[in-house]
């Protein structure tokens, strides 16, 4: 068998477009590397590794890794390698699978780099294959191999857990309505069995939209978002159901109702993922799942800043000055906060995370958002790039329905919605310390890393 070997300094032929340069000849995942159009010079792979544990040549020089080159797409030899004939990414990046957690929602690194990934039982949007752990699991990679050495259980008993979050010495978490937390040190990799609960929500429990998922702000403000449901009606002033709340950091212990919480946000139907900007300006966003079905009538899936005061509408208005037809009352909208980053309905728009200047042009300064995908048919379902201004952090106006900003968002990895709902729906985009993209599959529970060539 020839060896595949990347030559270093390839150059980046992708326009940020909605569209990727992937060719057509390379060879498939999985397959005899011997048809990669000629990927034999080149210094050896000589399995070494930097002092920061990175490996000599990059990520993309680990055995069994496919690798995205102008030429074609190969699999590095020296590993089995999974098969990702399906997926598409630009040219100069590599993908690897990392591990397999049923229904893994959501991934944090913890301060020592251990991916952290829940895996709940109860039922929510995009559904539950029903073979979760209804526990948070740990995936160390100790020898620096690009796949997880073991999956270790860190706390089970958590069927309705999603959230998580390494801040000021301490690990927190979701149970359900309940956010706890215990001190937490690095390279922990077993429960400690000293938690406490820091937050009891019942301002408004959704059955289906329970997952709480929170961050913390570069001034140590923890927000937290809570969904509301479809069917809600109506009226005005709206109550606090679905939107953003801050977490107080003082114990409750269950004790009082909506203790450890203060609203700050309302007119949510689901924020389903909450994440920070880490650069030193203090922004924070979630993205929202609107209203279903609502298309016609204005509706429209969103990535929003988090700002005090702020009312999103639901379930009274699509958008800022437009109501939701086939209401019981007419209402207001012309106080709702206008959006600037937008979905259409059914692109279904999950976890997601920032990449500021690890990745070269065209795909630096970007929020790489995780599209779930339509129920029933997985279509539009993607890992799609906005770009961010350098100087503020902040995401340009961008969108996937017709109008603004649609220069400012491009597809960064396709091929999930090829009709055979065989690759899973991606649920969660976290960026690691070293610089890779994990990107989880929450339908079939792959988990699998982006890098680019080095």
């Amino acid at each position: 068998m020839k060896r595949a070997i990347f030559v270093c300094g390839l150059a980046l032929v992708v326009a940020c477009s909605s569209s990727l340069n992937v060719p057509d000849g390379g060879t498939d995942a999985g397959n005899d590397a011997s048809a990669d159009g000629g990927h034999d010079a080149g210094p050896p792979l000589d399995g070494g590794f930097t002092d920061a544990g990175i490996p000599d040549g990059g990520f993309c020089a680990l055995p069994g890794t496919t690798v995205y080159a102008s030429s074609g797409r190969y699999v590095t030899d020296g590993g089995a390698g999974a098969n990702f004939s399906w997926l598409k990414l630009p040219n100069g990046f590599c993908a690897h699978e990392y591990a397999t957690v049923p229904d893994a929602r959501q991934l944090r690194f913890a301060p020592g780099g251990e991916l952290f990934v829940t895996s709940p039982t109860t039922g929510t949007t995009g559904g539950n294959t029903g073979n979760a752990y209804a526990a948070i699991v740990v995936l160390p990679d100790d020898n620096h191999d690009g796949t997880a050495d073991q999956t270790l259980h860190f706390k089970d008993g958590l069927p309705s857990t999603q959230g998580m979050l390494f801040a000021n010495g301490f690990f927190y978490y979701q149970d359900h309505a309940e956010i706890l937390r215990e001190p937490y040190l690095t390279g922990q990799r077993a429960d400690n069995g000293q938690s406490v609960v820091v937050a009891d929500i019942t301002y408004y429990e959704s059955g289906l939209h329970w997952p709480k998922t929170f961050d913390i702000s570069d001034m140590g403000t923890i927000y937290v978002g809570n969904g509301g449901d479809q069917g809600e009606t109506c009226v005005q002033p709206l109550p606090m159901h679905g939107g953003v709340l801050t977490l107080n950091g003082v114990t409750c212990n269950g004790s009082g109702t909506d203790c450890g919480t203060t609203p700050i946000v309302k007119g949510l139907r689901n924020p389903i993922a909450v994440k920070c900007h880490h650069d030193g300006h203090d922004h924070c966003y979630a993205t929202e799942l609107a209203l279903d079905y609502s298309a016609t009538g204005g509706g429209r899936e969103k990535l929003i800043p988090i700002h005090a005061g702020d009312d999103w509408g639901f379930p009274c208005c699509a958008t800022y000055g437009v109501a939701y037809p086939g209401l019981p009352i007419t209402p207001n909208c012309s106080g709702v906060t206008k959006d600037t980053n937008s979905f259409i309905i059914g692109n279904t728009p999950f976890g997601f995370d920032f990449e500021d200047s690890l990745f070269p042009t065209p795909w630096d300064h970007k929020v790489l958002v995780a599209l779930h995908g339509e129920a029933g048919s997985w279509s539009g379902a993607r890992v799609v790039a906005i770009a961010t201004d350098p100087s503020t952090g902040e995401p340009y106006p961008s969108s996937t329905t017709s109008g603004m900003g649609t220069g400012n968002i491009a597809d960064f990895a396709i091929g999930w919605d090829d009709g055979t709902r065989t690759h899973g729906r991606p649920a969660d985009v976290e960026v690691s310390p070293d610089g890779r993209v994990f990107i989880a599959n929450d339908t079939n529970g792959q988990i699998f890393w982006i890098a680019h060539v080095q």
